[in-house]
């Protein structure tokens, strides 16, 4: 049995299921049916506009992104997927923020629903610091699938070192 650290706290359910799966070699075949298009978010500078875009429907009274990125050195089991950086600083009588993302660039080569997964949740973080009902709420309200597609990505991150 191969182990399935990407999706070690999912239900032992979901788990058998993902393993019956590998098994069958059909993880794959799954994936590539559900999702067969990759994105064309290529650069930053398209992340950027992405990112902008998905911030300034749902979540306009965050401030404004300073910077968004794909890293290879975000490595995906330390950092999770994508990482999230807010800083406060006083400057003169003005309160400035800096909100910044950055995404694993693997995702790269990701369908788009994967990437707007990681979007959604990198966002939310913004809004709300911990993974608790009010964050998984509001990303279920920007992406309503969200729960599947976090799956199905961890799923991705799998067959990708098979």
């Amino acid at each position: 049995m191969t182990k399935l650290r990407y999706i070690a706290h999912y239900s032992e359910q979901v788990q058998s299921q993902a393993q019956q799966l590998i098994d069958a070699g059909k993880l794959g075949t799954y994936l590539e049916e559900k999702y067969p298009n990759q994105h064309q978010v290529q650069s930053d500078k398209a992340l950027y506009q992405y990112i902008n875009d998905i911030k300034n429907q749902y979540m306009r009274k965050i401030g404004p992104l300073s910077s968004v990125s794909y890293s290879s050195k975000l490595k995906v089991l330390k950092h999770a997927l994508g990482m999230h950086t807010t800083q406060s600083r006083v400057q003169g009588r003005k309160l400035k923020s800096h909100n910044s993302i950055t995404v694993a660039s693997l995702f790269k080569e990701a369908p788009p629903e994967f990437l707007r997964m990681i979007v959604v949740h990198e966002l939310a973080h913004f809004k709300e610091h911990e993974h608790n009902k009010a964050f998984y709420q509001l990303c279920c309200h920007m992406e309503p699938e969200y729960h599947q597609m976090e799956l199905d990505t961890r799923l991705w991150l799998h067959w990708r070192e098979q």
